[in-house]
């Protein structure tokens, strides 16, 4: 079979590729590590770990639109290696903390901020420096690569993470997370990244005004936008009960709930390999639809465990909770590296980045509320409307008559 000229991703983006994932797997086993440590080494409680897993999250709420505008003013590889270097920087000091007996619930808090610095950093703009290194019609297959990377990553690192702790010491995570991130800074510094015309100097205000009125008024984006809001607040929603849920009404173990959450990755590393012949397979709306409509047979399996409390069941809803949402991701992607001007990519990935943190809280904080107030079958059955409301969203936009990529917009 004659090969096509662009079957093979360019070089340039395969080192984005690699970096991708040694960073990803360095954030991951951080993630990870840190509550752990915080636990064994510091005697934390949930109100410590609560605490230090919002610290990691602020970045994202506080940060993510500055970046988005930094992206679109500066090299993106740039930002991508210093943000990088900060998380790497932050692993180091952790380290340096452990090695010392310095460490502390602060010091956790502190480093785990600037680390989260720099996942966001890199989140904003490794989409929108894609489109300049791969061919329009390869986009979807190079978002595969990237979402396959993340979730290999998010499948991983955890029992990873906990293996070495148990098995090496605190510090063994610290030593191999800070070592794939430094060897993120080294492929980015090895990327040749296409130069792009200098913007046109403008107070920031008005660059970030521009990137949300951009998403806002546009007929495609304007319904993911929403639709990604409404699945996050859903899913942490169903978060905050089904731990609890699990064990009492499930009667699962302490290793079965970890076995039933697991799926979610292993969903997510399926999706992300299915993901090119799906996309080849129907119209790209269509595609775009697909993980809504999949969220709301994985909620459905859930809910039904009211019903037939059994664990399989649980663990088959999270299976494909993490199959719709990948496919999403690599569509949603690709369609807004193709509709976004080169110009505002930085900021228009940082409004998506924002919002989709933003609605994190709400419905952790939603779900606290009603799971205490109505208990957690409650929230099971919240979470189901939430996800309903999120497919008919996306169904009722004007993305299902979508039959193709559109052209790509201009820089």
């Amino acid at each position: 079979m004659t090969s096509h000229p662009h079957s093979r991703l360019p070089p340039a983006f395969n080192r984005l590729a690699w970096s991708n994932l040694a960073a990803q797997s360095a954030e991951q086993l951080s993630l990870a590590a840190v509550p752990l440590v915080a636990v064994l080494l510091l005697g934390a409680g949930p109100g410590e770990i609560g605490t230090l897993a919002a610290v990691q999250t602020l970045p994202f709420l506080l940060l993510a639109i500055p970046l988005g505008v930094m992206a679109d003013r500066v090299a993106r590889r740039q930002l991508m290696v210093w943000c990088e270097v900060a998380r790497a920087l932050s692993l180091l000091a952790l380290l340096a903390m452990v090695w010392t007996g310095q460490l502390s619930i602060a010091g956790l808090g502190v480093l785990g901020f600037i680390g989260a610095v720099g996942t966001v950093g890199y989140s904003v703009a490794a989409p929108a420096l894609v489109p300049g290194l791969v061919p329009r019609e390869m986009l979807a297959r190079a978002n595969g690569r990237l979402e396959l990377a993340r979730s290999m990553a998010y499948a991983a690192g955890p029992a990873i993470a906990g293996a070495m702790v148990a098995w090496a010491g605190a510090s063994a995570a610290f030593v191999v997370a800070a070592v794939l991130s430094c060897a993120a800074v080294g492929l980015l510094l090895r990327l040749n990244e296409p130069v792009r015309p200098a913007a046109p100097a403008r107070h920031p205000l008005l660059e970030i005004r521009d990137g949300a009125q951009f998403v806002w008024r546009h007929p495609f984006l304007r319904p993911i936008l929403v639709t990604g809001m409404a699945w996050n607040i859903s899913w942490f929603v169903l978060q905050a009960a089904y731990v609890p849920y699990a064990v009492r009404a499930l009667g699962l173990s302490a290793q079965a709930v970890g076995i039933t959450l697991a799926c979610y990755g292993a969903g997510m590393v399926v999706g992300a390999l299915l993901a090119p012949r799906i996309v080849g397979a129907m119209s790209f709306g269509r595609a775009i639809q697909l993980g809504p409509a999949v969220s709301v047979l994985a909620i459905s399996a859930i809910v039904a465990t009211l019903l037939v409390p059994r664990g399989w069941l649980a663990a088959f809803g999270f299976f494909l909770f993490g199959v719709g949402p990948i496919i999403w991701t690599i569509t949603t992607t690709t369609l807004r590296q193709n509709i976004t001007p080169g110009a505002m990519m930085g900021r228009v990935s940082s409004v998506f980045l924002t919002v989709n943190a933003g609605a994190r809280p709400v419905g952790a904080a939603l779900g606290g509320i009603v799971g205490s107030v109505w208990g957690e079958p409650a929230c099971l059955v919240l979470a189901g409307v939430g996800f309903a409301f999120q497919a008919a969203l996306i169904f009722g936009s004007r993305l299902r008559d979508l039959r193709e990529i559109p052209q790509a917009a201009p820089a």
